[in-house]
């Protein structure tokens, strides 16, 4: 009963304040990446707070993501993560669908952001404008973020990896950084969310240059290490 208290609290206070500043971050690009960087932290701040101290949900880090650029792999159960992210590093470059960066309004501020969408099933056209924007990315300096199931995934569940993830490898010659979480219990799909801390476990890099088995075998077991 206590949960379904805190998340109708959660949705009656964050979510009128989280919209407004949703449509600032639609907005800004009309100033500039930089108000879009900065309206979009703004956003993920107020998320993060509102998690904390409404739902009682807060990140719990093990180990360290202060790798510089790099490719970092996080496991994908709740959309806790994908807005996390935005606190988590400072200036992220996520990778994301394709058909996300092609909704009107939100996926302008996206692609403003510097997000690179990703399409398993898209022609040469498509993917020579992936392969340009991890490019650019990498040339940014910015750390990159993939979730690498290329979509979310109930807890205890260890799909094959499909998101894109051999290719970003090969192109763009960073280490990997894998991140295992637990955030499916805390933030299951519907609206009741449950209190507790959400674990993340930071892997050890894994440097470039390896195989397409080799590296998906290496993500793969290292982003469900909290799921076995």
């Amino acid at each position: 009963m206590m949960a379904v208290l805190r998340s109708i609290l959660f949705h009656i206070i964050c979510q009128p304040v989280g919209l407004v500043l949703v449509i600032l971050a639609g907005i800004s690009p009309l100033f500039g990446q930089e108000a879009v960087i900065f309206a979009s932290r703004r956003w993920a701040a107020w998320h993060r707070w509102c998690a904390h101290y409404l739902l009682g949900i807060h990140t719990v880090m093990d180990g360290n993501l202060d790798h510089g650029q790099a490719l970092y792999v996080f496991k994908h159960e709740s959309n806790f993560e994908t807005i996390e992210t935005l606190v988590l590093f400072e200036r992220p470059v996520v990778v994301m669908k394709q058909e996300l960066l092609d909704l009107p309004f939100w996926g302008y501020a996206s692609r403003k952001h510097g997000s690179i969408g990703v399409n398993r099933d898209a022609g040469p056209t498509a993917m020579r404008a992936m392969i340009a924007a991890a490019k650019l990315a990498k040339a940014s300096g910015r750390p990159i973020v993939l979730f690498p199931e290329g979509t979310r995934i109930p807890p205890g569940e260890q799909p094959p990896l499909r998101a894109g993830l051999a290719g970003l490898y090969k192109i763009l010659g960073l280490p990997v950084i894998p991140v295992a979480l637990s955030a499916g219990h805390q933030w299951p799909k519907g609206f009741v969310k449950h209190p507790g801390p959400v674990r993340m476990k930071v892997g050890a890099p894994i440097p470039p240059g390896l195989s397409r088995e080799e590296i998906e075998a290496r993500v793969h077991a290292a982003i469900n290490v909290l799921n076995g």
